[in-house]
């Protein structure tokens, strides 16, 4: 006789309409399901576990409250949104979670309907929403709009702005709050501060107390206003911010109740108009590990629920990751030298600044995710004359872009981005992807970009970087490197002069960055010459003339964007110099490639070492009188 389910009420769910029939201790079974598979799922798999339990709740509350998906939730950052996944007829396919054509770790429009806008970067929800809430007014249609965003993407500048303009607008729209104290690092920044510190002060009390001589006047009131204390003083003085901008404020409620969020959302599912929900929620609810350390819990390898020990084989490759030989480096950097200062947007960990902070708390500064914030900080740092430097994810300094050109590279001023996770990233996809750092960094000018093949050519770039009278950017992928032995000790390499670290026969492989271990690989099974190239900008272009000079074939490697990168920069350096010679540029194809392991993306791009060779001996031989200098 087989076992009874473990999942009935999962077992059985056909659409989220099925949630709109179950009573309230129904629906109360079916949370539970959808935490324990949850905890389940992701402990099999790997991927976003804390964020999750933290709002199975309010997941469920919302789909037996809304109509989804004609009724339109847009989540913000989707580290949350696994339950969702569960409840949304994907709970067959969670054992593909991140996985090379599986499930997505965030919401993608193009795996379910119920997904109504893409993520990955934060604070985009409220802006998404809005405009839906807008384009439903525009239509005549007779949809409701939720955003669910937390309170560590409302550090974001973006999430104000669309605040402001929903509330100018009077969209009819549901921003809730999720408030757990939590993004992926601790919060930082003065809106965690300000809740806080208006609860605890005069205003609050006395609006209280005020509230408490009116009220006993009212013996029915006073002794609903006595049991719900925790929500009047919410609706009293938080709400205040939020409705400057025009917004109706509901709250706090506590977002692990369930039948109080039911009915919450069920009461503001027919309201009209601008308004906010506060919920007050427990990242890693319902797993003790992951309550207790949210941080450690946030992304996971597959671990054994019962411990929480990673299982055999999941800790990853073994050695220094390039984030812990830029960590190490900053720290000794720092010692040396007072004047320099380290910056993240909300990244402590991602970046490898543990330990910076640990050692040099008054020169660390994490400003939350505001990334445009970050750069201009940096920017009035280094006018006063201190060494600024910014650890960012190359994906992230896109969202600062404009302050990069506008408060750095006009003003010339010596800020050095360690720019972590460039190229492909995994199983966080292609909105985590560094694919455009060589194109929107070498179009800028006086910057100086590099790209280290190995780590300890990373740790000497970071220390030549430092040393410039103007901006300069060094990438590195995510993970370990090829496993170069690291010195201690310190020297700048020379500006814009590449390495040649092979000489072979007809074909030339002028490599950049991560592309060199692999370019090493061919080199040999080719007998082609290598250049390990260093500097996009500036380029060596007499190292380019020489191998132009010396070869019948240049192929340019990069783990980046073709167009506007460094093979066209190559391109470019022989056109003007007048030189023809058969030139052939990889690296990132012209598309979005998808989530998986670092592997299954370097293959599928065809930029693993098998496939270059494979690529390169495919090459047709370059006609006859190719390479030659023009008159």
């Amino acid at each position: 006789m087989a076992e009874p389910s473990r999942y009935p009420l999962l077992d059985g769910l056909r659409s989220t309409a099925d949630l709109h029939e179950m009573d309230i201790e129904t629906l109360q079974r079916l949370n539970d399901e959808v935490r324990a598979f949850h905890i389940e799922s992701v402990a099999a798999t790997g991927g976003h576990l804390a964020a999750g339990l933290g709002a199975v709740e309010l997941t469920t509350a919302l789909h037996a409250v809304y109509r989804t998906p004609e009724d339109r939730l847009v989540w913000d950052v989707g580290h949350q949104t696994y339950p969702h996944k569960i409840l949304t007829g994907r709970r067959e396919r969670m054992d593909t979670m991140r996985m090379w054509g599986g499930l997505c770790g965030f919401t993608s429009r193009a795996e379910s309907e119920y997904d109504t806008f893409g993520v990955g970067h934060s604070s985009t929800s409220i802006s998404a929403a809005t405009g839906m809430a807008i384009a439903a007014k525009l239509r005549g249609d007779d949809r409701r709009v939720v955003a669910i965003i937390g309170d560590g993407a409302m550090t974001a500048g973006m999430a104000f702005e669309a605040l402001n303009h929903a509330g100018d607008v009077g969209a009819n729209l549901l921003v809730i709050l999720n408030d757990n104290d939590m993004s992926i690092s601790p919060n930082v920044g003065a809106l965690n501060k300000y809740l806080t510190r208006l609860l605890s002060g005069k205003l609050y009390s006395q609006a209280r107390e005020g509230g408490k001589k009116v009220l006993r006047a009212m013996p029915p009131m006073w002794e609903l206003a006595r049991r719900t204390e925790e929500h009047f003083k919410g609706m009293v003085v938080p709400g205040t911010m939020f409705e400057e901008f025009g917004f109706n404020y509901y709250g706090p409620v506590d977002g692990h109740d369930l039948p109080n969020l039911v009915k919450t959302l069920g009461n503001l599912r027919d309201l009209e108009g601008p308004r906010l929900l506060h919920i007050v929620t427990e990242k890693g609810k319902g797993y003790k590990l992951a309550e207790d350390n949210p941080v450690t819990y946030h992304g996971v390898k597959p671990f054994d629920p019962a411990t929480g020990k990673k299982l055999a084989g999941s800790s990853g490759p073994s050695g220094p990751a390039y984030t812990e030989v830029f960590g190490q480096w900053l720290c000794d950097m720092a010692a040396r030298d007072e004047r320099v200062v380290g910056i993240t947007p909300a990244m402590r960990e991602g970046s490898g600044l543990v330990e910076f902070e640990q050692q040099f708390p008054q020169r660390y500064f994490d400003v939350g995710i505001a990334e445009q914030h970050a750069v201009t900080l940096a920017a009035g740092l280094a006018c006063e004359g201190q060494k600024p430097v910014v650890a960012i994810y190359s994906t992230f300094l896109q969202r600062g872009y404009d302050q990069l050109v506008h408060d750095v590279a006009v003003q010339g001023l010596p800020v050095l981005f360690a720019l972590d996770r460039a190229g492909f990233v995994g199983e966080d996809g292609p909105t985590h992807f560094g694919s455009f750092d060589f194109a929107y960094m070498r179009c800028l000018p006086g910057m100086t970009v590099m790209a280290p093949a190995d780590e300890n050519e990373c740790r000497q770039m970071l220390y030549t970087g430092l040393q410039l009278d103007g901006p300069a950017s060094v990438r590195y992928p995510k993970g370990p490197g090829p496993g170069a032995a690291i010195e201690e000790t310190m020297q700048a390499l020379e500006i814009g002069r590449a390495e040649k670290r092979r000489s072979g026969q007809r074909i030339a492989l002028l490599a950049f960055g991560s592309m060199v271990a692999p370019a090493a690989e061919v080199a040999e099974a080719l007998d082609a010459s290598l250049y390990n190239m260093r500097f996009v900008k500036p380029l060596d272009e007499a190292a380019v003339l020489e191998a132009a000079e010396h070869h019948d074939v240049l192929v340019t490697l990069e783990e980046a964007a073709v167009p506007g990168g460094a093979g066209e920069a190559i391109n470019s350096c022989l056109t003007a110099h007048r030189v023809r010679v058969d030139v052939h540029n990889i690296g990132i194809p012209d598309r979005f490639v998808g989530h998986g392991s670092r592997g299954d993306q370097l293959r599928d791009a065809g930029l693993d070492a098998a496939s270059l060779q494979a690529r390169i001996e495919a090459l047709p031989a370059p006609l006859a009188g190719d390479r030659q200098r023009q008159a």
